[in-house]
């Protein structure tokens, strides 16, 4: 099984940041990619950012362009996503998601970490 736990979530004015942190544990980490979902009240889960495992490429959704950043350490099987200039729609719960090897699809989800922003 694979874990993986978040942290890093937490209340911010506008305009603030917040770095966001997965650690994956477990047996299989071999990942396709890895990557950050969010979902508000009444709204559907939307992916943030993503990042394929092998060679670092990334993809950011459009609201996340020039404000988050995500990174990684492969060696330690963690991924972060680094968010500044924070909106108050920007209040989501925040998933680190990975797409293991062999998988068709996402198939191993964190617990969510709570991102408020206050205006």
């Amino acid at each position: 099984q694979v874990q993986l736990v978040e942290s890093g979530g937490g209340l911010v004015q506008a305009g603030g940041s917040l770095r966001l942190s997965c650690a994956a544990s477990g047996r299989r980490l071999s990942f396709y990619a890895m990557g950050w979902f969010r979902q508000a009240p009444g709204k559907e889960r939307e992916i943030v950012a993503r990042m394929r495992w092998s060679n670092g490429e990334t993809y950011y959704a459009d609201f996340a362009k020039d404000r988050f950043t995500i990174s990684r350490n492969k060696v330690g099987n963690t991924v972060h996503l680094q968010m500044v200039s924070l909106k108050p729609e920007d209040t989501a719960v925040y998933y680190c998601a990975a797409h293991r090897v062999g998988a068709d699809t996402w198939d191993v989800w964190g617990q969510g970490t709570q991102v408020t922003v206050s205006s």
